[in-house]
């Protein structure tokens, strides 16, 4: 029975491990996120705490503890199997997880010898997530130095840093195609902007014959974008709109609002442009913009605006658009890209994958905006759906890490553009039950249920809008 027993001690313990690593993952490996600032936290206490009491108070009085073992072990595989974003066996993961066993092993041999009276669990968990946090402490170190030495070596090169409360991968991706016409340009991928997102980046993909390279900078908390910045050193810089994305982590506006300026803290800084809602007091190489842009027409074919006298067209949803592209300009302008050029790419500018990118399929017409999650791209994507003369269908879990004024605004203008709304997860769902007509809302349980719900409800000639992604731990 002993065997037993150690056995189930150790199936515990990787159990637990499993969950903390999940968790640890969805919230960048910080701790006091996965404590604080989770949206589910009631799941620590059915999918941790209880287990763990019900583990120890079993082995204390029975030898029946490879029941709860393996009753904890089905729980979390049910749970697992309704998450869209799984446990990925990183390098980082699995050199946790070879120290959690090296440390339940121990402590197994240990209590063998010794004869400890209870089966402990939580120490092994606490030496390997301090062990592995001292290992990744000291390979970021010789990642940083890597990183540091390999832009040493390209000291010709023209570094754009972009940061904004929403839209920095936009103007990221709208420079970068802009400026390729007359520069060998990389930008940072997809939505990689963090410091050791960037790290990564600059020694696996840099290239060596980069002239110009597009940093996008993104902040959970003051310093981030200075940590950022002072590596890179930006020669250029954009800050886009200041709004309350992740105020639940800055707690005010003025706070999001310093924390993006700390991208002009850049010691190589030669221009920079700041949009008017950080209300900057320009000065002689930091320049405020966002006012020059006018007369802006959005539909679903395209968005037009004029600037400095000049009229400028492409082939991207949004209003709020025009700005960012109105951004990526001035950078152009700056790197010497006459007019004539920056008109002809914008000609065959593309859509930021999953941020209003339009899809024709099946007779319906698919917005694909499910990477945006800030209110003010959300209501737009509301507003070029409400030119549709057809039948209107919105999918959504409304906006997170916001105050819930803002999805109360979302779900009135959802109601008085879609003739169905489909809320996915329960984060919002009572703000939506509460603003949204009963005959419209349509609650989807599982993400695992959606193309159930798609042929349900909806048909040809209908537009589908998918409005934010949260991912299911939200």
């Amino acid at each position: 029975m002993e065997l037993v027993n150690i056995l189930s001690n150790i199936l515990f313990v990787m159990a637990l491990g499993y969950y903390f690593m999940t968790n640890m993952q969805w919230y960048s490996y910080k701790l006091e996120r996965v404590l604080f600032h989770h949206t589910k936290t009631w799941w620590h206490l059915v999918y941790f705490l209880v287990p763990l009491l019900a583990y120890f108070f079993v082995s204390k009085y029975t030898n029946f503890s490879i029941v709860v073992s393996l009753a904890y072990i089905i729980m979390l595989y049910t749970w697992r199997k309704e998450q869209d974003k799984p446990l990925v066996f990183t390098g980082r993961v699995k050199r946790f997880f070879a120290a959690l066993v090296f440390f339940t092993l121990f402590l197994v041999m240990m209590k063998y010898i010794i004869k400890f009276d209870i089966l402990l669990v939580l120490i092994p968990l606490l030496f390997a997530y301090l062990v592995s946090a001292m290992m990744e402490k000291m390979l970021f170190l010789g990642f940083q130095n890597k990183a540091e030495k390999k832009l040493e070596s390209m000291n010709n090169m023209v570094v754009v840093g972009v940061t904004a409360s929403y839209g920095k991968t936009s103007i990221k991706n709208y420079i970068a195609h802009i400026v390729s016409a007359k520069y060998n340009v990389y930008a940072t991928p997809r939505s990689v902007n963090t410091f050791g997102g960037v790290l990564k980046d600059i020694n696996d993909d840099l290239p060596d014959d980069t002239e110009v390279y597009v940093v996008e900078m993104g902040a959970r908390g003051a310093g981030d974008i200075a940590e950022i910045s002072k590596f890179v050193n930006p020669h250029l810089a954009v800050v886009g709109k200041i709004g309350p994305a992740h105020i639940e982590y800055f707690k005010t506006l003025e706070n999001i609002r310093n924390t993006k300026m700390e991208i002009l803290s850049s010691e190589r800084l030669k221009e920079a442009w700041v949009h008017e809602s950080a209300k900057l007091q320009p000065i002689k190489h930091v320049h405020s913009f966002g006012k020059e842009i006018s007369n802006i027409r959005a539909t679903l074919d395209g968005l037009d605006f004029e600037m400095d006298g000049n009229e400028y067209h492409a082939n991207i949803l949004g209003a709020f658009n025009a700005m960012n592209i109105a951004a990526a300009i001035k950078v152009a302008r700056a790197l010497d890209v006459d007019e004539e050029t920056i008109k002809k790419q914008l000609n065959t500018l593309e859509a930021t994958p999953h941020r209003l990118q339009r899809m024709d399929a099946g007779g319906k017409v698919i917005i694909d905006d499910s990477f945006n999650g800030n209110i003010d791209g959300m209501l737009e994507g509301f507003n070029l759906a409400s030119t549709y003369a057809g039948r209107k269908v919105l999918i959504t879990p409304g906006l997170v890490e916001v105050d819930d004024a803002f999805n109360v605004q979302v779900a009135k203008r959802a109601d008085e553009v879609f003739d169905v709304v489909v809320l996915t997860g329960d984060l919002n769902y009572r703000i939506f039950q509460e603003n949204v007509d009963a005959s419209k809302l349509v609650k989807l349980e599982s993400k695992d249920k959606m193309q159930e719900m798609l042929i349900e409800q909806t048909q040809a000639g209908d537009l589908i809008l998918f409005a934010n992604d949260a991912p299911s731990f939200i």
